[in-house]
């Protein structure tokens, strides 16, 4: 790997220097923008002030909003279709409507709020500290911003990956305009798009946007009884009922007359205002609110495999579902028969088919309480987000800037998970969380051409509840949690360039003090068993200072070098998922230094840009996860059962893995205990090193090609087992890419321009387990497709897209229950090849 990092450090360099003799032209200064070069610059705010993309000495991809538009990317879990080593995507069911959000190996992919994310967002200036929830909308967007490497001295908390800026467009006082749009499409696709920018005095100006967004699942819930009888296979069924009973229609011969629902769909809408004032000189003054509410059906998860012999050696799995058996039939138990076959259906019910009440002999679950059995969840997840900033920037001179940010912002979720995607109730879960924060900024910015700086102050707090009911007869368990957290942060920062030796070299520096603290009152009850209760107090706390320090050269008018180093860290966690008290236990905070080399270049008079970096990140403290199990104790006493343990290969101290007790051993009467699933936190620390790049093309004034390059590579000497390395980040492709290329064509018989685009992506292999090969999603490539009609003289357009043109079939991940001594292994399927149609008018 060494030889490897040295060599693409090698080939950078060397590029760099050859493609310098071709630039040509200038580039604008920062804040400006040229808008006869073919390719246009953006202004960013990422460094806190304006500054041109290819003037910023950080690895940045910044993307207008006409080019999220063109390559199909509507939300931020698209992204990863724009950023080198970046992943975007939706988390898995069980942990609700949330992104997953990792850069350059370093994210976050579990909901939980003890957890925090790797990648801080902002949107609007306005911090948004969780991944649940943060699946936006990117509503009237003017660009999005994705900051890679550890960004803390600029943005704060959580930003030890990275950071994500999303900017929308202004109100503009001096224009009246609008826009409208309707999309239809694959699954009765219906969405609608408009908003109008209106001057409401000489300094005032209000702008409004708002979208709707429908479109059905494209993963079959199927009535398991009716689906057997439809494959003439109604023995499988033993005695289990129809789900809705006698309102299931006769099942036939087609493949839809079991369907009763659907997952994977979409329903939700959002709006957002905003005010801006200019009325006095030097000050303008903003006002901005969004809402959006998200009713979407639960994640598309198919089940793919079923160990039958766990499920039958678990009296709280195979004595439920033997009650289903039928005189003379198969037994009725947890095993492939739930497995459907297809990625598109599901068995899933959200539901326990075994009445409130019930008393099951041979079963703890089961034991006549009430409170046990008859539990109906709606398969849907929920987000409802609204939140108000404010913003006042004030010139104090012609050179010095005074903003000042305030926020808030509230946040419902309520989700449900279906762990063993089957119509038995192996183990179910409903959480609700609610979230209301509270931001402060304050910062002053001063240019010279000597100096440029920034310094500042930042404050957060914020109030939230967690109230889960976790329901599992496989763990004899059943839980409630009200948990409540009440984050608070408090930092100071300032960032400098320097210039000494004018303005072609740059020394860049930046520090901020963080003090971070988290209150956490846990509150976890057991039902019916007071004494497997959790309930305690804990305060996760860190007081930390970052730097980063870098140079940067401006080499010719157009080609920009830069080398930088800086710090990042994630605060102090616990476990958030204990099964009984034993496992209650802290969890230390990340912490790493990243190195970075990069160039920026623009070639051939503004016709081709080329930004390239080498990185690496050492991860002095990396807490990562190692599932396991241990023995169940209730009273202290070890529950008897049909189970054995062994150590965990790999494992840390007391960790166990259940198995089956055998034949031999249950005919010698060997014992066995019953187990629950753990969690065993470890520190791994190790080395990331990559490379990314990006260009951007204009051959001619039609013809525009994109196209991007990462690969990361982590590394462990604490993760190699048996003299092999075993050390790849679970759930993050060490390469992915990009490309792209359109090309306007003039139809005068149609009064307008015909626009063909298609797009590239590719995702490498992604291991999802770090023990087992099988759990490995194969390299893929998925093209989008577009074809746009514009009419310029009546500012209309008709646009024909597709999405995984080719209808590439992989999993976004697999989810490995077995590894926490379940029966089953789950997988998230993607979505299929969808087709729309948009309309669009501007006025």
């Amino acid at each position: 790997m060494k030889h490897l990092f040295t060599g693409l450090s090698i080939c950078v360099v060397a590029m760099t220097q050859a493609t310098t003799a071709a630039a040509q032209g200038t580039r604008p200064s920062s804040g400006a923008t040229d808008e006869s070069a073919p390719i246009q610059d953006i202004v960013i705010t990422a460094t806190r002030s304006a500054t041109n993309l290819q003037d910023t000495p950080i690895a940045i991809t910044a993307v207008t909003a006409e080019t999220l538009q063109e390559r199909s990317i509507t939300s931020s879990a698209d992204l990863s279709g724009l950023v080198p080593n970046a992943t975007f995507r939706q988390t898995q069911g069980a942990f609700g409507r949330s992104l997953s959000a990792f850069i350059r190996g370093i994210g976050q992919g579990d909901g939980s709020l003890a957890s925090e994310p790797g990648v801080a967002f902002y949107v609007d200036d306005s911090y948004y500290p969780l991944i649940l929830g943060s699946i936006f909308d990117l509503l009237d967007l003017d660009h999005v911003e994705v900051l890679r490497g550890p960004q803390g001295t600029l943005f704060g908390r959580n930003a030890l990956a990275g950071a994500v800026n999303l900017v929308s467009k202004e109100p503009n006082a001096s224009e009246t305009s609008g826009y409208a749009e309707l999309t239809t499409g694959a699954y009765n696709r219906l969405d609608a798009r408009a908003g109008f920018n209106v001057p409401l005095a000489e300094a005032l100006a209000l702008r409004v946007s708002f979208v709707t967004k429908n479109r059905r699942g494209f993963q079959k819930r199927l009535d398991f009884r009716c689906e057997m009888i439809r494959r003439g296979t109604a023995e499988l069924a033993g005695n289990f009922p129809f789900l809705e009973g006698l309102d299931i229609a006769p099942a036939d011969s087609d493949s839809d007359s079991c369907v009763v629902g659907r997952n994977g769909g979409e329903q939700a809408y959002a709006g957002r205002a905003a005010l801006k004032w200019t009325g006095v000189e030097k000050l303008a003054v903003s006002l901005i609110g969004d809402y959006s509410d998200d009713t979407s059906p639960v994640q598309a998860d198919q089940l793919i495999a079923v160990n039958a012999a766990t499920s039958s050696a678990r009296p709280g799995i195979a004595v439920t579902a033997n009650t289903f058996t039928a005189p003379g039939g198969p037994v009725f138990n947890y095993d492939s028969r739930f497995v459907t076959g297809s990625p598109f259906s599901t068995f899933a019910t959200y539901r326990d088919p075994i009445a409130a009440g019930a008393n099951i002999p041979g079963t703890l679950f089961y034991n006549g309480s009430v409170t046990r059995g008859g539990l109906t969840f709606d398969p849907v997840n929920a987000v409802r987000n609204w939140g108000v900033t404010g913003k006042v920037v004030y010139d104090l001179t012609d050179s010095i800037d005074l903003t000042f940010i305030a926020g808030y912002r509230d946040l419902l979720t309520t989700y449900t998970f279906d762990v063993d995607a089957s119509p038995l109730q192996i183990e179910h879960t409903r959480n609700t969380t609610t979230h209301t924060q509270r931001t402060v900024e304050l910062r002053v910015s001063g240019r010279s051409p000597l100096i440029d700086w920034t310094a500042g102050a930042f404050y957060y707090s914020a109030d939230e509840l967690v109230r889960l009911m976790f329901a599992s007869p496989f763990s004899n368990l059943q839980r409630y949690q009200n948990n409540r957290y009440d984050p608070q942060s408090k930092s100071a920062f300032a960032n400098v360039t320097l210039r000494p030796f004018g303005d072609k070299f740059g020394i860049n520096l930046g520090g901020r003090y963080s003090d971070d603290e988290k209150p956490v009152r846990f509150d976890n009850r057991q039902d019916g068993v007071p004494s497997g209760d959790i309930v305690f107090q804990v305060t996760p706390a860190q007081t930390r200072f970052d730097w980063k320090a870098g140079l940067n050269y401006q080499l010719t008018d157009a080609t920009l070098l830069y080398t930088s180093a800086s710090t990042g860290f994630r605060l102090p966690s616990f476990n958030a998922r204990p099964f009984q008290p034993s496992q209650v236990t802290q969890i230390p905070g990340d912490d790493l230094v990243a190195y970075e080399l990069g160039a920026k270049t623009d070639l051939l008079d503004h016709r081709l840009r080329l930004n390239s970096a080498l990185f690496y990140t050492d991860f002095r403290q990396r807490t990562t996860t190692i599932s396991g199990s241990e023995y169940q104790l209730i009273g202290g006493q070890n529950v008897p059962g049909a189970q054995l343990t062994e150590p965990l290969p790999g494992g840390p101290a007391g960790a166990t893995r259940c198995r089956n007790r055998t034949a031999t051993e249950i005919a010698a009467n060997v014992p066995g205990f019953v187990c629950v699933p753990r969690t065993y936190y470890t520190n791994t620390p190790g080395e990331v090193k990559g490379v990314e790049a990006e260009f951007e093309a204009r051959p001619t004034d039609k013809l525009s090609i994109n196209g991007a390059v990462g690969y990361a590579r982590f590394e462990s000497p604490d993760l190699r087992v048996a003299g092999r390395a075993n050390d790849r980040l679970a759930g993050i492709p060490e390469w992915n890419s990009n490309a792209g290329i359109q090309y306007e064509l003039n139809v005068p018989i149609l009064a307008g321009t015909l626009t063909p685009r298609i797009d590239w992506f590719y995702t490498g292999s992604i291991a999802f387990s770090t023990t087992r090969n099988d759990l490995t999603q194969g390299g893929y490539s998925v093209f989008n497709g577009r074809v746009t009609y514009l009419n310029e003289a009546h500012e209309f357009s008709v646009a024909l897209s597709a999405t995984n043109l080719f209808d590439k079939f992989y999993y976004y991940n697999y989810f490995d229950y077995q590894a926490l001594g379940f029966p089953n292994v789950n997988a998230q399927p993607t979505r299929p090849r969808e087709w729309a149609l948009s309309l669009s008018k501007r006025f």
